[in-house]
């Protein structure tokens, strides 16, 4: 089953949660935390996908960019990570 990335902001420790969720599924597995100045341009990524998800009205095309973005970022870092 395809697996889905799914990113949050918790603010309180600056770090970017990164999670996975089987498509269709509810439930959600923590794969790391990322410190805000480990990656910053990913922090801030999924600050605006957060912003994004909250506007009034919502626009699904400007979120769906942004979270492959996010995605990218995170593939992107782990890719360098693994080198």
């Amino acid at each position: 089953m395809k697996k889905t990335l799914l990113f949050a902001i918790d603010r309180s420790t600056t770090e970017t949660i990164v999670s996975e969720s089987a498509k269709g599924s509810a439930q959600i597995q923590l794969i790391e935390r990322i410190p805000q100045h480990s990656l910053p341009l990913l922090y801030h990524a999924v600050d605006l996908l957060t912003q994004l998800s909250q506007a009034t009205p919502f626009n699904a095309s400007a979120f769906k960019a942004m979270d492959k973005v996010c995605q990218s970022l995170y593939i992107s870092f782990k890719q360098k990570e693994n080198d």
